[in-house]
């Protein structure tokens, strides 16, 4: 998959207290920057005020991440984050994070629905809501 598909893109840099035993990342660490790579994206699209105004937008609702090398401190973490595609009221997000060298290190996928926190439902995804999305 070619980087030029991914047009959300977030550097993080790595803390020294995100290191494990063998002085790599811990790959908890992983799931946190892919978490907070999907915070951008929900902030971007307007998910996150959908919810502060309504009490209305996404849930996680399965994560995955596949780890290819390790990442050290000190350094950074760039996390390229796309849609993978958009259902009635689920969508998915991709993302590839790099070290500062470039080296793919992991591969997550993430799978939200959007839910009525009201109403404890899932609530299908507007039209005008679907267009947003897929501009990322």
């Amino acid at each position: 998959m070619q980087d030029l598909e991914f047009k959300l893109s977030l550097t993080l840099r790595i803390d020294w207290s995100e290191m494990d035993t063998y002085q790599h990342v811990n790959n908890v660490n992983f799931m946190k920057y892919m978490q907070s790579a999907r915070v951008q994206f929900w902030d971007v699209t307007g998910l996150a005020k959908l919810y502060s105004e309504t009490k209305k937008g996404p849930m996680l609702v399965s994560t995955k991440c596949d780890f290819k090398h390790p990442l050290f401190f000190p350094g950074n973490v760039t996390i390229k984050t796309k849609v993978e595609f958009i259902k009635n009221s689920s969508f998915g997000l991709y993302h590839h994070l790099y070290n500062d060298e470039g080296l793919l290190c992991a591969q997550g996928h993430d799978v939200a629905v959007c839910f009525d926190f009201n109403i404890d439902k899932t609530f299908r995804i507007t039209e005008e809501l679907r267009q947003v999305m897929s501009k990322y």
